[in-house]
């Protein structure tokens, strides 16, 4: 009997992460404005992100751990309804003065939690769906989370231009509440064995024992960690950082034109993770080497732009659609390859895989910022000097792993019934 995709358990997830994304990402556009208002530097709102990701980065594996030693619904229960008390507190903190210490006191302690929520989330996933649906409700996730990055702003900024600060924070508070609530609904077994040991000997265990699956049991699992943190650095080193670059330094568009390339962007992200849904059971393998070496072709383009006589707004319809089908690759990459990890990972160790996932990702993504934000700067003038190199690297990256994808292909990983570990395997 072929097992539904939006479940009980799965449809309570989701509409759970719609409800606390939403409030999460308002929330943080929202301050974002606010800092910009108070102190006139958007570089104070971005010192304040990157030092609230430390803790998520340093505490994901962590945040596995538990993720594999607690009952997953418990433990997103508790996160978000502490999300939900320490907005609430921030809110009435605001009022006594010294906004900016208890803004970045905020998103340091939301950091804190997501560091625990996340890898708990994903490894939920395959506790609940198997097959060719572990494939689709992984794309749905996606679509969510890529569907409230692109609406959030929007509400950001009308709450915020109406109505102030303080009631976006009584908003968010509402969407962590009602995510617990709802999370309360979902019936889940407790996973993993008890802690028979002390809580260093516990954790050292834990961790030593992913390390050994991932370096010796599961070699072709890290490799692709690997390689989706490479693609991460790439992306957020062309995209985060260039494009805003290229499109408002470089070119001298107007915000107006900007704005509605990333929204383009949004929307191109959640067509990838529609795409995926939709040929969860045409999709192989082989075929993200194929991907990977789109995002080389597609920048491309983009340097060849700068070399040709073109006017601004004609390299900006060029960048545009390259980076939209930069967005849209990237979108299915990350889709499959993460349901490619989770089904062949076992559930005792779904949560500390997931972290890693996470945290190559979080660790990769300012470091490509940061290399980028040099080249672009260093090469303002020949920026086809940073395009072009780069797009050759991708594409040679995309050639050298296609017999990579196929001999994990030959070896059986896959998102099938058949796969071993996680929901397809249980």
């Amino acid at each position: 009997m072929r097992q539904k995709l939006f479940t009980r358990n799965f449809t309570l997830l989701i509409l759970g992460q719609i409800s606390s994304l939403m409030g999460n990402y308002t929330l943080k556009f929202a301050l974002s404005m606010y800092v910009l208002e108070q102190t006139g530097s958007a570089s104070i709102f971005a010192g304040l992100l990157a030092l609230a990701m430390l803790p998520t980065i340093l505490l994901s594996p962590f945040g596995g751990i538990l993720a594999d030693r607690a009952n997953r619904r418990n433990i997103m229960v508790a996160l978000d309804g502490l999300s939900g008390l320490a907005v609430l507190l921030a809110s009435f903190a605001m009022s006594l003065g010294q906004d900016l210490l208890v803004i970045g006191g905020l998103l340091v302690v939301l950091s804190i939690f997501g560091a625990f929520e996340s890898p708990t989330v994903q490894a939920c996933i395959p506790q609940m769906l198997s097959g060719d649906n572990l494939v689709k409700g992984n794309a749905v996730v996606n679509q969510v989370a890529s569907i409230a990055s692109l609406v959030s702003p929007f509400l950001g900024s009308i709450f915020y231009g109406v109505f102030g600060i303080r009631p976006v924070f009584y908003g968010a508070v509402a969407c962590f509440f009602v995510t617990a609530v709802l999370e309360c609904l979902i019936q889940l077994e407790g996973n993993g064995p008890g802690r028979s040991m002390g809580l260093w000997a516990t954790v050292r265990g834990d961790f030593l024992a992913s390390i050994r699956f991932l370096c010796r049991e599961q070699p072709g699992i890290l490799r692709l960690l690997l390689l989706a943190a490479l693609t991460s650095l790439f992306v957020a080193g062309t995209a985060v950082v260039g494009f805003p670059f290229l499109v408002r330094t470089v070119l001298g568009l107007s915000a107006e034109l900007y704005g509605a390339a990333e929204s383009a962007m949004g929307v191109a992200s959640i067509l990838g993770s529609l795409w995926v849904a939709v040929l969860a059971q045409k999709l192989r393998l082989r075929d993200l080497s194929t991907v990977f070496g789109a995002f080389g072709l597609c920048l491309i383009p983009c340097g060849a732009a700068f070399l040709l006589p073109l006017n601004g707004f004609a390299r900006y319809l060029v960048l545009l659609v390259m980076f939209c089908a930069c967005q849209l690759g990237c979108s299915i990459f990350s889709t499959y390859a993460i349901t490619v990890i989770q089904a062949r990972t076992p559930e005792h160790l779904m949560g500390k895989v997931m972290s890693y996932v996470f945290t190559l990702s979080m660790c990769a993504q300012p470091l490509g910022q940061l290399v980028y934000g040099a080249l672009f700067d260093r090469f303002a003038s020949q920026v086809y000097l940073v395009l072009l190199p780069t797009g050759a690297i991708l594409c040679g990256v995309g050639v050298l792993s296609r017999r990579f994808f196929g001999k994990l292909e030959q070896e059986g990983y896959g998102t099938g019934d058949g796969a071993p570990g996680g929901a397809a395997g249980a």
